[in-house]
Formats: C-alpha cells, sequence, structure tokens
C-alpha cells in the first residue's frame, strides 16, 4: 500500500494501464468489500462488446492520477483476476 490514500470512489470511466503502460480497460465502478465506505477494488471492463471484467485490488493500484484520468497499476496486465 502507498503512504497516500488513494481515493478510487471518483474513478468509474478512468482509463486502468499496467506496469508497462499498456492499457487494461476502463474503470466500470468500484467494489466494496470489508469496510461499506472504502473501496476495496476496482471493475475494469476489457471492451465495449466484452462479457468479462478484471478484478484490480486497491494494493496493486500505484497510482490515480484525475488530470489525465489514467490509473496506473504495479503489475502486468496477465496477473489481474478476471471474473464473470
Amino acid at each position: 500500500m502507498s503512504a497516500l490514500p488513494l481515493n478510487l470512489v471518483d474513478t468509474a470511466g478512468f482509463l486502468v494501464a499496467d506496469n508497462r503502460g499498456r492499457v487494461v480497460g476502463k474503470v466500470e465502478c468500484p467494489m466494496y468489500g470489508t469496510v461499506p465506505d472504502v473501496p476495496d477494488a476496482l471493475s475494469v471492463r476489457g471492451g465495449f462488446f466484452s462479457r468479462h471484467r478484471r478484478l484490480v485490488p486497491a494494493d496493486t493500484i500505484a497510482d490515480v492520477d484525475p488530470t489525465s484520468q489514467v490509473v496506473g497499476l504495479r503489475v502486468a496486465r496477465e496477473t489481474i483476476r478476471r471474473f464473470l
């Protein structure tokens, strides 16, 4: 986890890029788990017609840039789990 807390609540529509700069997809919505007010992960959709989504845990996020609307990850896109 980074020293600064990440604000994942307002990240819907942001692009997600892995540690190599490759686009993973767009944030569909934050996902809540342990605490009702703090998102634990992001649901990322790979493409417009894609049925599968990727679950991006908050501890794999390196940076959230609100000016360019990009979420940078610390890991490669192959290590992110798919669901649905």
